[in-house]
């Protein structure tokens, strides 16, 4: 096994992604069930495209950036065994010019899942952690899982919080089970308050609930917002507005990749109001400070 360290010449990368999915390994395991996926790759019209890790790494390494990459275990919710976790570290570390491991865990598992993410930080060297509330079917302000953040906080790792709407489920009977609720940002102000030292990236434009995001942001200083998922031009205008000014020193740039490309993203954002001066930041500076890739 050979533990991840990084080695992103950070003067060369253009940007640092912070947002993308490894939704298949070379086992042909896929990271959803059948139907989901399906489902999922009608919904954002990407053709059912689930690059590798390996072809995710070309991608990024042509492009001179670098990416976070994960998965996202929901086993007990969806009854499906996850891409593994320790396997994209591992990949990672072998392409750590250009890709950043984030893992998951299933928080549903209670006890096994904090041992489960200690031995990914310690033995694989994970950065960070990947949470999907509504796919993984938790309320992520319970402190039923106040165990599993207290050790991401003590171990300095990130945790990635999915909120807002999403297309896993969408168009489906009942949205095959899935509740939205449990991605309401605001739940996430209970964790980064009982949390202060934890830094909380809250992913996407947080529609139905951006201006709670925007809240929890303004409020709580260990929380990041991440500008994946939705093609730049649809940002909200309150979410383009704090992105540029009061928080654009805690603002990340993401895809949500394979389901939109870093090429799309850069040329919608120019059809923004976003302020010019920002997007430097934006686009590596906050990762670089979120990440400490200059420790």
């Amino acid at each position: 096994m050979t533990r991840y360290e990084p080695a992103i010449d950070l003067d060369s990368i253009t940007a640092i992604d912070m947002h993308v999915h490894i939704e298949g390994d070379a086992h042909g395991r896929n990271s959803l069930p059948d139907d989901l996926a399906e489902a999922a790759s009608a919904y954002f019209k990407n053709g059912g495209i689930r690059p590798e890790l390996d072809a995710v790494a070309d991608y990024y390494r042509e492009r001179n950036m670098a990416a976070v990459v994960f998965t996202v275990d929901a086993t007990t919710n969806l009854g499906h065994e996850p891409i593994s976790s320790a396997a994209i570290a591992e990949g990672a570390a072998h392409h750590n010019d250009v890709l950043i491991p984030f893992a998951s865990v299933d928080p549903l598992r209670g006890a096994a899942a904090v041992d489960q993410a200690r031995r990914l930080i310690e033995e694989n060297g994970v950065r960070g952690f990947k949470f999907q509330p509504t796919v993984q079917g938790f309320d992520p302000s319970d402190p039923a899982y106040f165990p599993l953040y207290a050790l991401l906080e003590e171990a300095g790792v990130v945790s990635l919080f999915h909120t807002g709407q999403t297309g896993i489920g969408a168009g489906m009977p009942g949205g095959r089970g899935l509740r939205l609720r449990y991605s309401n940002p605001m739940l996430l102000d209970e964790v980064a308050a009982e949390f202060p030292e934890l830094q909380i990236v809250m992913a996407h434009p947080s529609v139905p609930w951006q201006e709670e995001a925007l809240s929890v942001a303004t409020h709580k200083l260990n929380t990041w917002i991440d500008l994946s998922g939705w093609s730049p031009k649809y940002f909200p205008a309150e979410l383009v507005r704090y992105a540029g000014t009061i928080l654009k020193d805690r603002v990340l740039f993401g895809t949500d990749f394979p389901l939109l490309t870093p090429d799309r993203w850069l040329s919608d954002i120019e059809e923004t109001k976003l302020k010019p001066e920002a997007l430097p930041g934006i686009l590596k500076g906050n990762a670089i400070r979120l990440l400490g890739l200059e420790d």
